[in-house]
């Protein structure tokens, strides 16, 4: 099943109605190629509900989130940015000098995650993170 079915299916099983701004707003975050941040999602939802308020996405977009059926990132551009939960966990290394976005597997945080957990006795959620350094290209 794919993902906007499977958001559908979840907001449909907790209650909440699946108005035609919210699904508008579900397929702009499943179509996106990447992550897309609130601003990009409230231009596609305007272009065919004009009436339609950003704090509408807000909404949704906090909605999504609670239910699990997002992540948000923030790439240190000001705002964040969503990406489908259903399509996996990963993780970016964010140029800080020339804003290049690399990446990671997350196998390469298990040994951290566990390092947390043994030393600290906390349990890190790390299912999406950006990490901010400077990259190979710009180390040089």
């Amino acid at each position: 099943m794919n993902q906007p079915r499977d958001i559908v299916k979840k907001l449909t099983e907790h209650g909440y109605r699946l108005t035609p701004q919210r699904l508008m707003i579900v397929s702009a975050i499943e179509d996106s190629d990447g992550h897309i941040s609130a601003e990009e999602i409230y231009a596609q939802v305007i272009a065919k509900y004009p009436q339609v308020n950003i704090s509408t996405v807000y909404r949704t977009l906090e909605l999504l989130k609670k239910l699990g059926l997002v992540t948000e990132t923030d790439f240190g551009e000001g705002r964040v940015r969503y990406h489908p939960a259903g399509k996996g966990h990963h993780h970016h290394l964010v140029c800080q000098e020339c804003g290049a976005i690399v990446d990671l597997d997350e196998s390469v945080l298990v040994p951290l995650k566990n390092v947390l957990l043994r030393e600290y006795g906390f349990s890190a959620d790390l299912r999406h993170l950006a990490i901010f350094g400077r990259c190979v290209k710009c180390s040089q």
